[in-house]
């Protein structure tokens, strides 16, 4: 029996779509970075399960709402599938950081709820992300760790090699490219 390609975790703000400072609170502040939708229906038409596994405090902080952040979703889901993809799952923390939850990344609550909830094997996954919480739960998650330099990804890799932190297993400059790398893995 043939084994499916591994899992793509993916974050949202800063790899998928713009981030801002001050949340992307509604649907008319997602903007996708280009090329980004592209390179996830790249992924999902060459078998990879496609996740996107994202920490969203403005939920919990009061300046958005599930509602608005699932409208988020199905666009992005939405626009994903109009290019030939296929988003498998989208997975939030809606949690404030001081709750201490488990789904808040850098833990790894999310992603163990979307293996378990979606039969993914992680071994030889990757967990695409532009923060050094999205490299440590790649590490914590037995993935390999990409980060991307779009989104707070080019200040959190000087972060982390001056801190030296966990150096991520490849940095791409955007998630078109680090596509790119793991197609060819």
């Amino acid at each position: 029996m043939t084994r499916r390609p591994p899992p793509v975790f993916l974050d949202r703000d800063g790899v998928i779509n713009q981030n801002r400072d001050d949340y992307v609170r509604s649907l008319s502040q997602w903007v996708p970075i280009a090329g980004s939708l592209q390179a996830i229906a790249r992924l999902s038409r060459a078998g990879h399960p496609v996740v996107v596994v994202s920490n969203q405090s403005a939920i919990a902080r009061g300046l958005t709402t599930s509602d608005e952040v699932d409208r988020i979703h199905e666009r992005m889901v939405a626009e994903v599938a109009e290019l030939g993809g296929r988003i498998a799952g989208v997975y939030c923390c809606p949690h404030h950081p001081d709750e201490g939850c488990a789904c808040r990344k850098p833990r790894t609550g999310l992603i163990e709820r979307a293996a378990s909830e979606l039969s993914i094997d992680l071994r030889g996954g990757f967990m695409v992300g532009d923060a050094a919480s999205d490299m440590a739960m790649a590490r914590a998650a037995g993935l390999r760790a990409v980060l991307v330099q779009t989104g707070r990804g080019r200040l959190q890799l000087l972060l982390i090699r001056s801190s030296g932190g966990l150096e991520p297993d490849h940095v791409a400059l955007d998630l078109s490219r680090a596509a790119e790398w793991i197609l060819g893995c």
